[in-house]
């Protein structure tokens, strides 16, 4: 990946062409910690310092324009910036749609943030309602790409018709391999929505580019786009190790390695990564699986040893990207520990980014499959590999002409 990459927040900051068009308007921005330019400058910073622009409002999305909130579900308030004096609207708050007095406080909404390249991160949810409700308001939305950083490869099931959410924004699959810039053009053609919508491409993404593979490796600060989401390593696992939301086992919150790792303390985890060998091997190519223990501080099991298993992701002597699927590892991880103990208790039931009647493991995959996969004894990898390849080849399809970015 070449240094001299240029996210479109900072081609935008750089060009005082490419801003012309938003002379006169009023401004606003939705934003999150990871939004930083090169010099790591957040965007709110950064763009209220440019004379031609008229910054009058931020948006924050879940976990918040600080990311300061640190579990789902804990909600962040509305607030004035002290530095610039401009009102913060919270879009995980009293609301997740911009009410109709927040749509009045701007022209223009600039939205740059960072995502993961996974279905489930809410921040994809939040441009899809965004761009909703300015077609409503009849405003304009720009959005300043950034790199996914789980780059192109896509895997999973496509979310089934009806199964939408705040966690399923729409018929993707669990890794998508698309920007956001790529995403708003696909939400406006997939939902025919008569908006205004543009993209400020990045120059110099090279999402085949080792090491780094979708993230800029070497060129760029890894800033947390929330608090759970640490390093590359934590964006590659996410589309597979986010399943352990919806399940008994702890994904790591309350460790250092958060979404990396997974574990109980009554987890066998060296005769589950024997089960998972002789299930599917081939799932498991593109990285390393360790045995380890870990002592959550906050959240599941929180205060217990538990023995779990971490995917390592990062050595290029052992991470294939072509190879490795988060999604099929975690997957097979589950139907282990249902061959090893079939009354396990794995699914948690719980209030799930407000959905409060369907279980959080189909509301994280978009269907009943994975988990009613999982429970049949009589099911093999091969019953759930069939459909996922189908809609993977599908999907592959669906983006093409979405693309921006070879």
């Amino acid at each position: 990946m070449p240094a001299s990459i240029r996210f479109g927040l900072e081609r935008l900051i750089a060009d005082p062409a490419l801003r012309r068009p938003l002379a006169g308007r009023r401004i606003a921005l939705l934003a999150h910690p990871a939004s930083v330019a090169r010099d790591l400058t957040h965007a709110v910073d950064a763009l209220a310092a440019l004379p031609d622009l008229h910054l009058t409002a931020a948006f924050g999305p879940q976990h918040g324009l600080r990311g300061d909130k640190q579990d789902n579900m804990v909600e962040s308030p509305d607030f004035v910036d002290p530095a610039h004096g401009i009102p913060v609207f919270s879009l995980y708050g009293k609301v997740r749609r911009p009410s109709a007095a927040m749509m009045d406080t701007f022209d223009v909404l600039l939205v740059d943030l960072q995502d993961l390249g996974c279905r489930i991160y809410t921040f994809i949810t939040t441009l899809r309602y965004v761009l909703e409700e300015a077609a409503k308001h009849g405003k304009t939305v720009w959005v300043l790409d950034r790199p996914n950083p789980a780059g192109r490869p896509v895997e999973g099931t496509l979310l089934r018709d009806g199964w939408e959410s705040f966690v399923g924004a729409g018929a993707l699959p669990m890794r998508h391999g698309l920007t956001m810039g790529e995403l708003a053009r696909w939400f406006v053609a997939t939902l025919r929505l008569d908006v205004d919508c543009a993209v400020i491409p990045m120059d110099g993404w090279q999402p085949a580019a080792a090491p780094g593979y979708g993230w800029p490796l070497g060129a760029r600060s890894w800033i947390n786009p929330s608090p759970n989401a640490p390093n590359l390593s934590m964006a590659r696992c996410y589309a597979g190790t986010v399943m352990l939301e919806g399940t008994t086992l702890s994904e790591g919150r309350g460790t250092t390695r958060p979404l990396e790792l997974f574990g109980a303390p009554d987890l066998d985890a060296h005769a589950l990564i024997a089960a998972m060998r002789r299930l599917a091997p081939h799932w498991l190519q593109g990285c390393v699986l360790r045995e380890c223990w870990f002592e959550p501080t906050f959240h599941k099991h929180a205060g217990r040893l538990c023995r779990g298993v971490q995917l390592h992701v990062e050595d290029p002597a052992h991470y294939d990207h072509a190879a490795f699927r988060p999604w099929r590892l975690q997957a097979l991880a589950f139907k282990a520990i249902r061959t090893l103990h079939p009354g396990y208790p794995l699914w948690r039931e719980f209030a799930y980014e407000y959905e409060f009647d369907r279980l959080p493991i189909d509301l994280i995959n978009g269907s009943p499959l994975l988990r009613e996969w999982v429970d049949d004894p009589a099911a093999v990898p091969a019953d759930l590999d069939a459909p996922a390849r189908a809609d993977e080849a599908a999907w592959d399809e669906t983006r093409r002409p979405f693309l921006l970015y070879s």
